[in-house]
């Protein structure tokens, strides 16, 4: 096989869950550009839409669907639609996320459960009943979970204090962890992606304010771009991955590094 071959992701069937912006969309592109085909999911099915008409204008296969993934009933939809038409989940982007900033001693309780409730108990639900469909199917997949820096370190309080974000992110590092030697008997490889400062939607009030502050955190002086997130992900989702489980990778400029 030639080594590009590895990454090839042919006749295999993705969800993405928050597909219509940000990374998440980054990463749909990435793997429809691989050969996979997309299942685009997330609360604003509109936004998916725009992705979905995307990728199959320029050839690929995708569908778009609402969902919301704390709710066990919306997730199983998705993952009923994938299987009915394309077949099946081979590869399961777990990236819907929330978040809420406010010093810890102010943080309002309701938006510290309404960042769990995504951030951890959906990526959960759609990760369990993803792998329930592939150990039933016994052909394996593979799950990515999106983390984050701030899951690895304390926040930066200068510019950013997120405890609900960052602790839930520090826990689908840790969740990564246990799906993937527990399902590592079935073939299900499970790692996350540890995103630094990428300009989205999410990011973009913090970048405006405070830039030349966060620069100084990373070691490359500069802020992502979507191609520099989406070679990771499709080589997390491929063969070229085939041996690597329970691991964070971290796409930071070196922010971690320090």
């Amino acid at each position: 096989m030639n080594t590009l071959d590895l990454f090839r992701l042919d006749g295999r069937t993705a969800i993405v869950t928050g597909g219509g912006r940000g990374l998440g969309r980054y990463m749909a592109e990435a793997l429809a550009d691989a050969g996979a085909k997309v299942v685009l999911c997330s609360r604003k099915k509109e936004a998916c839409d725009e992705v979905k008409d995307e990728i199959n204008g320029r050839g690929g296969q995708a569908i778009s669907m609402s969902c919301d993934v704390s709710d066990p009933e919306s997730v199983q939809a998705v993952v009923d639609a994938a299987e009915s038409e394309f077949g099946g989940v081979d590869i399961l982007v777990n990236n819907s996320g929330a978040t809420w900033g406010a010093p810890p001693e102010e943080m309002p309780l309701d938006r510290f459960d309404q960042v769990v409730n995504v951030n951890l108990r959906g990526t959960f639900i759609m990760a369990q009943t993803v792998g329930k469909r592939m150990i039933r199917r016994g052909s394996g997949g593979s799950i990515i979970n999106i983390a984050s820096v701030a899951a690895l370190s304390g926040g930066r309080p200068p510019y950013m204090q997120t405890v609900g974000y960052n602790s839930t992110k520090g826990a689908v590092v840790s969740m990564t962890r246990d799906l993937a030697t527990s399902w590592a008997q079935y073939g299900i490889n499970v790692n996350a992606i540890a995103p630094g400062w990428f300009p989205t939607k999410m990011s973009g009030a913090l970048i405006e304010r405070f830039e030349d502050e966060m620069l100084r955190d990373i070691p490359l002086h500069r802020f992502g771009s979507p191609e520099e997130l989406k070679g990771v992900a499709v080589f997390l989702a491929s063969d070229a991955a085939s041996y690597m489980t329970g691991q964070t990778v971290s796409v930071d400029g070196g922010a971690t590094a320090w």
